[in-house]
């Protein structure tokens, strides 16, 4: 009996058969709930972060490719690539003055004066063309460095100032100019040549794939890390790997199909590149953390003894020389400078952009790869209404709605943070 009772007690008992067991799925099963977990998390915390816009932007081609097949087609999407640069280099210059909680109105002029000096000093006077495109760019540079300071040092909101400087630079633009009206640009000059040179390889669009995305995974994996070793919440491995994989497909795809028309556009290589610097400028520099700084509290960053002059001169500066060269590369498109230059809802859609792509108007939050999905919902909207044939009216009640949501959902999350003590 001894014996029967210790072979009892020493027997393993069995698992009852509605017990839980451990989890034995496949990886990419943990993957994936792991994944929604997150999302719930982030979405009851107001994170909802660039999720909205590329949903819309997925149901944006979804409605207009079932509408016309030619939507999707390569060369469609290949003319919408080099379409979003000239505004959407603008946009980027917005989402850092929105980083600060402020508003450029000033932009669209800017931009038109870039063009206008460009014409001028090129066309009208026999400089050369690299160097009447440096000192256009120099132009906007100056531009948004004096709103800048005057903003800095008066403490007047900057959309006030920068609207006595939409009027100034479009008044100094249409001096430059003068009685001529247009100018033509030289269509096999270096300026048009920004938007019309495609890299015909198929190895461009592929090597351009391959290096964004290696990079993204090694500063993605060295953050890891870097937060590992200092005891900080980290993306897992895991996680990284299967974010990695999914902007593979996606760069891999749009490379497939930019090859299939005429190949890699210069205007979009120039675009991304600049995107990804900027943001390496936002999200891993000391002034990048004090853009971000001042949009959270600007009488906090004055007791840190930041410097907040300089980085509000810096900032409007920054967005001086984005628009000189949106400016540059919309009268690439179209080869020419008019006294209409700048003017139009272009100062609307690069707002727009940056707003929709993600960009808080309450400043302090957002990046730059914000005004690229933007611009790409906005010039989708265009695109699919010409290829439609939906009147222009529609586009702008269209567009209006879109940017309408995103300016709630932006102060919807930024409530739900408040609640959760993260504004």
């Amino acid at each position: 009996m001894r014996s029967r009772a210790a072979s009892t007690r020493n027997t393993p008992a069995e698992p009852a058969t509605g017990a839980r067991r451990p989890p034995r799925g496949p990886a990419v099963a943990q993957v994936v709930e792991s994944g929604i977990a997150v999302l719930r998390r982030k979405l009851s915390a107001g994170e909802l972060g660039s999720l909205p816009v590329v949903l819309v932007l997925a149901a944006v081609w979804i409605t207009f490719q079932s509408l016309n097949e030619s939507f999707l087609s390569p060369r469609n999407l290949s003319n919408l690539s080099v379409d979003i640069v000239g505004t959407g280099l603008i946009a980027v210059g917005i989402v850092f003055v929105l980083l600060l909680g402020e508003l450029d109105l000033s932009v669209g002029s800017i931009s038109g004066l870039a063009a206008a000096v460009f014409a001028v000093l090129n066309v009208n006077n026999g400089v050369p063309e690299w160097l009447a495109l440096i000192v256009a760019v120099l132009a906007g540079t100056v531009a948004g460095t004096v709103q800048g300071y005057s903003v800095a040092k008066t403490r007047v909101p900057a959309f006030v100032v920068t609207l006595a400087g939409l009027l100034t630079w479009n008044g100094l633009m249409l001096y430059i100019l003068g009685t001529s009206g247009t100018v033509n640009l030289d269509e096999n000059g270096l300026v048009a040549k920004l938007t019309s040179h495609y890299f015909t390889h198929d190895a461009a669009a592929y090597a351009v794939a391959a290096v964004g995305t290696g990079l993204v995974f090694l500063v993605s994996w060295q953050e890891r890390r870097r937060r590992h070793a200092m005891g900080m919440r980290h993306r897992s491995l895991r996680g990284i790997i299967v974010r990695t994989a999914v902007l593979a497909a996606v760069s891999f795809t749009a490379a497939y199909l930019l090859n299939r028309f005429q190949g890699l556009p210069l205007a979009l290589l120039i675009f991304l590149v600049v995107v990804a610097g900027l943001d390496i400028v936002l999200r891993r520099t000391h002034y990048g953390r004090q853009v971000y700084a001042l949009g959270g509290s600007i009488e906090a960053a004055r007791r840190a003894s930041l410097s907040v002059t300089r980085v509000q001169t810096a900032v409007l500066a920054v967005s001086g020389t984005m628009a000189a060269l949106g400016g540059l590369f919309l009268a690439s498109r179209i080869t020419s400078v008019s006294q209409g230059a700048g003017s139009g809802i272009l100062l609307l859609n690069a707002i727009a952009a940056a707003v929709i792509g993600g960009t808080s108007l309450f400043g302090g939050r957002g990046t730059t790869w914000s005004a690229v999905l933007g611009m790409l919902v906005i010039q989708s909207i265009a695109s699919g209404m010409v290829i439609t044939d939906t009147p222009t009216a529609v586009q702008f009640m269209i567009t209006g709605g879109v940017l309408f949501a995103a300016v709630v959902i932006d102060a919807l999350s930024r409530r739900s943070q408040e609640a959760h003590g993260r504004a």
